[in-house]
């Protein structure tokens, strides 16, 4: 075998080593963004933490444990149907329907409350979602107030705006009022990216919820 055979064997196996590995590292960057695949018409739920002290919540006999506080767990998908839930000290029942996620939230003084999180598909967008668990209208806007991302979110609701992959420097408004500068966040591919807002009577808490890295 020649020098020129060999070397340019070497050099095809090289790049189809290179290409594996790429094929690799895409695979487990999804399966950072989107998680496992779930059985066709699993639900998914997880649990947020708007409390101070660490949390640890059961559906059924799917676990979500120590949750941090303001911090929420990853989804974990199971068959859909009824549940009871354990939200700390609290029981709930919670109906769970196929192909819907769900957020178990948990926060101090309140009754735990499920929020639907209908699912996002874009892989080349990012989603701000903003939950809003107060009794207020709320909305997410450029610091300076005079740009409306998500406008007009009524007490007990739910907006939503696609975005380009960035990183964003926003704050909450209550009407005029700026309530909160927020922490920059930075919006990838296919995510989605919740601002939950609990609290009441002019006094909000406003956090940002990401699905956590390692799932």
């Amino acid at each position: 075998m020649s020098t020129q055979t060999t070397l340019r064997r070497f050099t095809l196996g090289a790049c189809a080593l290179a290409l594996g590995l790429g094929m690799l590292q895409a695979h487990a960057n999804d399966a950072a963004l989107y998680g496992p695949k779930a059985p066709k018409g699993s639900a998914f739920v997880r649990a947020y933490n708007a409390s101070s002290t660490e949390l640890d919540v059961s559906v059924g006999q799917t676990h979500l444990k120590q949750i941090s506080p303001l911090a929420s767990s990853d989804f974990k998908f199971l068959p859909a149907g009824s549940y009871q839930a354990q939200v700390g000290n609290t029981q709930m029942p919670v109906q769970l329907e196929a192909e819907h996620y769900y957020t178990l939230v948990s926060q101090t003084g309140a009754e735990p409350r499920l929020v639907e999180e209908p699912p996002f598909t874009s892989r080349q967008k990012a989603l701000l979602r903003v939950q809003n668990l107060t009794d207020s209208t709320l909305s997410l806007k450029t610091a300076d107030g005079k740009t409306a991302v998500v406008a007009d979110v009524k007490p007990d609701g739910r907006g939503d705006r696609e975005i380009n992959p960035v990183k964003v420097g926003l704050a909450l408004f209550d009407g005029e009022r700026k309530v909160a500068d927020l922490k920059p966040v930075t919006l990838e591919r296919g995510e989605v990216v919740s601002l939950f807002v609990t609290g009441g009577q002019g006094k909000f808490s406003p956090v940002w919820v990401k699905r956590p890295i390692d799932g």
